[in-house]
């Protein structure tokens, strides 16, 4: 049986990791500046995290959600702590896309309406409502297309009234910063308007913080840059530093019944144990807030080599959620970073380098990848 050849693949091999590297199979040491979709948020193989996932997975590694599991209600308690948001449920899931579907629905059971306004060029997933409110036709099949989305662009707080107006809409949905898009920042201004219209209006307000969450961009949400309280925050990524889980935070307005939302693998005894190794480290090192400090160090140097340097057009982002706008084809640039220099990097659309290690990221590395990024573009 072969693989379904759905993925573009570098011919590397990573077998191994220990903090902001990985190697392959005869040593060679990879900077890691994308995580791996952003998904590595401590590092990899941190101490403390294989510590708590290997001594969980001797005692129990599995059973459902039909009986009690004191390591959600950890979880809860630690997430609650570190975000701020305390008087939130959470419900616990698998992917980003699978938190974006729960949160939809959760915004649908409540205001018994069908419609959802999210914004051009966003990205939440791809599954069935998660990609169709995602503005991306390409990977949206018919089936997709039986949702009833409208989009609008982002920053046009106008025709978000206008739109909202029609009283057709369960929930408007918005990602912190847009990632696929190439780290689109929508301003606070723009942000603070949107939750006014959206209470004024009474429709719920979802922010996608999958990407954008977990102290990637130096605040433990991006949406707090604007000091606003959505009514529903999705997360994933960055939640199990590789362990897949996801979850919803969900607000004091929304009332759970039995049945309404379920799964059978999400919160299951090792994601959770993984989340909490994640939050303990979090914290323990102060990773928010070296995440801020090395972001900031990263904009200021990029912004620098931009001033110098006519190939760079544009450097954008928040703390360690970085997007470099190039001339021509980032592609190749991201190629020559990797097999000449070994530094691993993402991409946004065609022109776009995004950055976005872990949060554990020193400055001795920080000040590596520009380095290796100068040499690149001269």
């Amino acid at each position: 049986m072969d693989l379904f050849d759905v993925y573009t693949l570098y011919d590397i091999e990573p077998v191994k990791g220990r903090g902001n590297y990985v190697f392959t199979a005869d040593g060679t040491p990879y900077l890691d500046l994308y995580g791996g979709h952003a998904v590595i948020s401590i590092g990899h193989c941190h101490p403390h995290y294989v510590d708590v996932v290997g001594h969980q997975l001797g005692r129990l590694g599995f059973y459902s959600n039909s009986v009690r599991n004191s390591l959600q209600e950890k979880v809860a308690e630690l997430l609650g702590r570190a975000s701020g948001y305390e008087d939130y449920s959470l419900f616990l899931c698998n992917s980003g896309a699978e938190a974006n579907e729960n949160a939809l629905k959760l915004a649908s059971f409540h205001t018994g309406k069908s419609h959802v306004l999210a914004f051009r060029h966003a990205f939440h997933g791809r599954t069935s409502g998660a990609v169709a409110v995602t503005d991306n036709p390409k990977i949206q099949s018919p089936f997709n297309r039986s949702h009833k989305v409208d989009f609008v662009e982002l920053g046009d707080i106008e025709g978000v009234e206008r739109a909202l107006e029609k009283g057709i809409y369960c929930a408007v949905m918005i990602e912190g910063i847009q990632g696929v898009a190439g780290i689109q920042i929508p301003s606070d201004e723009f942000m603070q308007s949107l939750r006014d219209i959206t209470k004024r209006m009474e429709v719920p307000l979802i922010v996608d913080e999958v990407q954008s969450g977990y102290g990637r961009t130096g605040r433990f949400f991006a949406h707090q840059y604007a000091g606003i309280r959505p009514d529903i925050i999705t997360v994933a990524k960055g939640m199990g530093n590789g362990f897949p889980i996801g979850g919803v935070l969900i607000s004091p307005m929304f009332t759970a019944t039995k049945g309404m939302l379920g799964t059978t693998f999400g919160g299951n005894h090792l994601a959770c144990a993984a989340a909490i190794a994640v939050l303990e480290v979090i914290e323990d090192e102060h990773l928010v807030e070296n995440a801020a400090l090395i972001g900031s160090y990263l904009l200021q140097e990029l912004r620098h080599e931009q001033e110098k340097d006519k190939k760079i057009l544009d450097v954008r982002g928040r703390g360690l959620m970085i997007g470099i706008n190039v001339e021509g084809a980032a592609s190749e640039l991201r190629k020559t970073l990797l097999y000449d220099h070994h530094v691993f990097t993402g991409g946004a659309g065609a022109s776009t380098i995004r950055l976005l290690p872990a949060l554990t990221l020193p400055h001795d590395d920080a000040h590596k990848a520009l380095k290796a990024l100068h040499h690149v573009l001269h």
